[in-house]
């Protein structure tokens, strides 16, 4: 879900806990409201957990840059062992 849907849970339950004064008999809107902003608590807490333990990880990791140390293309072939077999002729 993330940063935005944990703020969104928690405005929804934050509404209907302290705005909404509608009483219905089938369920309590403060309940419900309060359920949600815990819920918006948690998911803030993880994404944040998360995204930190990402970063930490990340500046661990460095880039390792390889370097050809031949000319691309064309560079000559390194000579064969005397026990090798010949190598094959070029097709053509």
């Amino acid at each position: 879900m993330g940063i935005g849907g944990g703020i969104f849970l928690i405005a929804a339950g934050a509404m209907l806990t302290f705005a909404i004064r509608v009483d219905p008999w089938w369920v309590d809107l403060d309940a419900v409201g309060v359920v949600l902003i815990l819920s918006g608590g948690a998911i803030l807490l993880v994404t944040v957990w998360y995204w930190q333990d990402r970063r930490r990880r990340m500046s661990d990791n460095f880039l390792e840059e390889t370097r050809l140390s031949h000319p691309p293309g064309g560079a000559p072939q390194p000579p064969f062992p005397p026990d090798a077999p010949p190598p094959p002729p070029p097709m053509s």
